[in-house]
């Protein structure tokens, strides 16, 4: 089968997709609120994560990306382009997020890992807040190139990737691991 290296998508289809799946998180998150620290705190596994360790971890990478995209937009005197074209590594990074049927294991680096931390619904609200600070940007975005602006990636300070690709990537993330807290929510 061949894979695609680049995606081409009309730019404010894009913004679209990715504020849709946003406010699927943030529901989600919402309705975390009513569950207790017990069943959110519960893991399937020993090793495995919890639901609220799941949007901590979440957390650690907004407090990296989001202040970033900010400075990135902020900076930005480029105008609005009606298609985005990913770059071949931006296009790898996002694809690599989206969760498999069988789920690919990837190893957590040390500074985003939220396993053992005491968490509570704090962790929640901060999500629901990240992730209404994510839409403004996507808004924000909506009046510049996704295609010019390049970001810094929590990886590398050298690797920048397409402004658009960091928010597949964010948001295929994100995707990523609320799955995973979904999971984390069935007591075995």
């Amino acid at each position: 089968m061949h894979k695609t290296i680049t995606m081409k998508i009309a730019t404010q289809q894009l913004i679209t997709d990715l504020t849709n799946t946003i406010q699927t998180h943030m529901a989600y998150a919402e309705s975390l609120r009513a569950m207790s620290d017990e069943i959110l705190n519960h893991r399937n596994q020993p090793g495995s994560w919890s639901a609220l360790e799941c949007l901590q971890h979440l957390n650690l990478y907004g407090d990296f990306y989001l202040p970033e995209i900010n400075r990135r937009i902020n900076q930005s005197k480029t105008k609005a382009e009606p298609v985005f074209k990913s770059g071949i590594l931006g296009n790898y990074f996002a694809n690599s997020m989206l969760p498999k049927e069988k789920l690919n294991k990837m190893k957590t680096f040390k500074d985003k890992n939220p396993s053992g931390s005491t968490l509570d619904k704090r962790t929640i609200e901060e999500f629901i807040r990240q992730q209404n600070e994510l839409l403004s940007l996507l808004y924000r975005a909506k009046k510049i190139s996704l295609n010019k602006v390049r970001n810094s990636i929590t990886i590398s300070n050298i690797i920048k990737l397409k402004l658009g690709d960091t928010f597949r990537f964010l948001v295929n993330h994100n995707e990523r691991h609320i799955r995973q807290a979904k999971r984390a929510m069935t007591l075995n």
